[in-house]
């Protein structure tokens, strides 16, 4: 697929930092579990960290299509960061993009924008995952504030956000989604505790947590949008946050591609590159192939949503296919390293471990294909 040149320019701008600042120590944040504080500095003053928030309002002014573009190059030699910023602009952002008051967007959604801090959404709950209706998070109206108790579990970027983004029940609390509200939280507020989530299989450099709130006091100005309407507005919000994981699936797969590619070309056996072996090399086609589908796939969802068209079908498959092919293709990539791709000395492992993330977050393989195949049910009823 051609891409505009003002997207060609950042897919640029983004692999020379990627390839330049990333690269070298993403074997070390994987390693460590470390934070990459200054990458993560380094994306705001690019200007990375707000690409489709309007400059107005602090971001970058950028389509999504060239946000999945730089997701994409991160996530090609970073699964860890990649999510670190797909997290924060789809899932930290958006939300205060698309429904807060003039006034929230200029408290919280500017510092953001602009980079001066992360922002995390809190969604999902030890027993409310794939079901986010079934939330059990509750608050309770107190005159001007909200009294909120709950715990929400899994939230990317909570450990070093600014600002949170939670769904709660309100109204009664009744079972259902016509009573849960999204609210604005302070990180340091009396009663909530962040506790990092560690020892994860992969994507180790970007910081996972659990989050409980206990009798957090919220001022009734730091409602996101209408009471009631929070499982609306994270339905929007998912729509666009399954794009950017399908890019970071697209970058992943891609980077064990090019490993195994070059390794390939080089490593010889009975004479000759085993590249030039139909058994290897039929493996590359296919992982080539599979890669430019998904990418597609990626950005042709990124281009209705930047149309304003409906893109819920799309996105969906954009993720479903592009998860599925990270983790098809890392796994053929450990097959052509040998031995040595089964260890640590070469980078294809890591991306085995970081594909199988985006098999999961966002709604998992088999929740995106109930949403398409719920949509094909529908159209033939229509």
């Amino acid at each position: 697929m051609r891409l505009p040149e003002e997207v060609l320019m950042v897919k640029q701008m983004v692999r020379e930092f990627a390839e330049n600042e990333l690269k070298p120590i993403a074997a070390e944040i994987d390693r460590d579990e470390s934070f990459p504080h200054d990458a993560i500095a380094r994306m705001g003053e690019l200007g990375l960290l707000g690409m489709t928030i309007p400059e107005e309002e602090g971001g970058s002014g950028m389509s999504t299509l060239a946000y999945a573009v730089a997701v994409e190059e991160v996530g090609r030699v970073c699964g860890s960061t990649s999510l670190t910023l797909a997290a924060h602009v789809s899932l930290g952002c958006q939300p205060l993009y698309l429904f807060g008051s003039p006034e929230q967007k200029e408290k919280y959604l500017r510092p953001m924008a602009s980079g001066e801090h992360l922002g995390a959404y809190g969604l999902s709950e030890a027993d409310a995952g794939s079901d986010a209706g079934a939330t059990r998070t509750v608050a309770e109206e107190q005159g001007d504030e909200y009294v909120i108790n709950g715990s929400k579990m899994w939230i990317t970027n909570a450990l070093y956000a600014g600002t949170l983004v939670f769904t709660a029940r309100t109204s009664g609390h009744t079972e259902g989604t016509k009573d849960i509200t999204a609210f604005i939280v302070d990180p340091e507020a009396p009663g909530v505790t962040i506790r990092p989530i560690k020892e994860k299989l992969g994507v180790r450099g970007s910081t996972t947590a659990e989050v409980v709130l206990e009798d957090v006091r919220v001022p009734r100005e730091d409602v996101l949008g209408t009471p009631g309407e929070g499982f609306k507005q994270f339905l929007a919000i998912l729509d666009g946050g399954r794009i950017s994981i399908g890019a970071m699936a697209l970058g992943i797969a891609q980077g064990a591609y090019e490993e195994a590619r070059r390794y390939a070309a080089e490593r010889e056996q009975f004479g000759r590159p085993i590249a030039h072996f139909q058994g290897i090399g039929f493996m590359l086609a296919e992982m080539a192939t599979r890669i430019q589908a998904a990418r597609h796939l990626v950005y042709d969802s990124a281009i209705l949503k930047d149309e304003g068209v409906r893109y819920t079908t799309e996105a969906s498959m954009a993720k479903y296919y592009a998860s599925e092919t990270a983790e098809w293709v890392t796994t053929r990539a450990i097959q052509v390293f040998g031995g040595y791709g089964y260890t640590k000395e070469y980078p294809v492992e890591r991306m085995w471990r970081d594909a199988k993330l985006t098999t999961i977050g966002e709604g998992t393989s088999e929740i995106q294909l109930y949403v398409i195949s719920r949509q094909i049910m529908r159209e033939l009823e229509s």
